[in-house]
């Protein structure tokens, strides 16, 4: 006696698909972070509020809702334009990271790459120690419209574009591991320039550590607004070619075989994540390990495809970092320790993970 295995219709799916349903349940967990990210970044700080009546509060800013959130005028405005500001800042500057982090990690097809591999760090750096040695003020970190945070932008994308360039200077079969090979070299030129000027100019070594070390620290909405364009924009172009990752890391002919261009998918994706970690520096200083943390914990959890890596770390990024900030602020409060110091103290550890993970992850 023989048995037949049914045929299944053309284009049908197959009755199990786990797949799909696991990537909506994370969907929804990621919203879920982001809306807790928000209300504890709300509602914890020296003066401490319940975070029932923030959420009302909260609620109270969509149109046509007018509900009674039990606290006073002043910690409304403690609410709306203090702490909701910077928990935002901290949301896109988080969700900028992290998106950088894993559209890089599908570009170079290295699970330790982060933002900072072209040169941003450096470039960053430099600018700022220039603008601050030529005397643009030293509190200029907490006003996004101010010296600071423009030499910030300039410099992290002028490094990207010099890596481009000495990339570029190997002729037009330009492989990823050229690139990485020119952003070492152009981020230990920069910061060899960077430290030649702290030398000359000690007193400006403090306000300048201040700024590598991160933090969130905002003027009211300003910093939002100025963030908000570069968010936008990084994150539509990189989400609509999210499946291009996945066709990449097949390989250069395999992906030209399927109608691909590798090396115009690969640089368009290169500099819109330059665009955004250039606009999240700007706004909160050097903050590592967001990049490699989220995408890879991401990639562990859900699965390893970009079209699930790519949202999920968007919001789980941004997520983070706010919580992120919330520590920061609180563990030794009155005093606040910079965002960065927490981020390293997480990552260190969080790379043994990465190490002991990335054959399995990327054969």
């Amino acid at each position: 006696m023989t048995t037949e295995t049914p045929v299944r219709p053309a284009g049908t799916r197959p009755a199990a698909s786990r797949p799909a349903g696991l990537r909506n349940r994370w969907l929804a967990v990621g919203v879920g972070a982001v809306l807790v990210a928000l209300v504890a970044g709300v509602s914890l700080g020296p003066v401490s509020l319940p975070p029932g009546s923030v959420a009302v509060e909260l609620l109270n800013l969509l149109p046509g809702v007018h509900l009674d959130s039990g606290l006073t005028a002043s910690e409304a405005v403690i609410v709306t334009e203090l702490r909701l500001p910077r928990a935002v800042l901290g949301l896109l500057v988080g969700a900028l990271l992290a998106l950088a982090g894993g559209a890089y990690q599908g570009v170079f097809r290295n699970p330790l790459a982060d933002p900072y591999l072209l040169g941003v760090a450096a470039g960053a750096g430099l600018a700022v120690t220039v603008a601050m040695v030529l005397g643009a003020n030293a509190e200029g970190f907490t006003g996004m419209s101010l010296t600071v945070p423009l030499a910030a932008f300039v410099g992290s994308l002028g490094a990207v574009a010099l890596t481009y360039l000495l990339g570029a200077a190997g002729g037009r079969d330009r492989s990823p591991a050229t690139l990485i090979l020119a952003g070492v070299a152009v981020s230990a030129f920069l910061a060899a320039g960077q430290t030649w000027l702290l030398q000359r100019h000690a007193d400006t070594i403090q306000p300048v550590y201040s700024w590598l070390l991160g933090r969130l620290v905002t003027a009211g909405w300003s910093d939002v607004r100025l963030v908000l364009p570069y968010f936008l924009v990084t994150a539509v172009v990189v989400l609509l070619h999210r499946r291009e990752l996945d066709v990449l890391s097949l390989g250069d002919d395999e992906a030209t075989s399927l109608g691909l261009h590798p090396q115009r998918s690969r640089y368009l994706l290169i500099a819109a994540a330059s665009l955004g970690t250039a606009a999240a520096v700007s706004a909160s200083g050097l903050i590592g390990f967001v990049g490699i943390i989220v995408p890879h914990t991401v990639r562990l959890l859900a699965g390893s495809s970009y079209r699930v890596v790519l949202p999920l770390s968007m919001l789980f990024g941004g997520a983070f970092l706010a919580l992120t900030d919330v520590a920061a602020r609180t563990a030794a409060a009155p005093q606040e320790i910079p965002i960065g110091v927490v981020t390293a103290l997480l990552g260190g550890p969080f790379f043994v993970l990465v190490l002991r993970t990335a054959r399995r992850v990327f054969p």
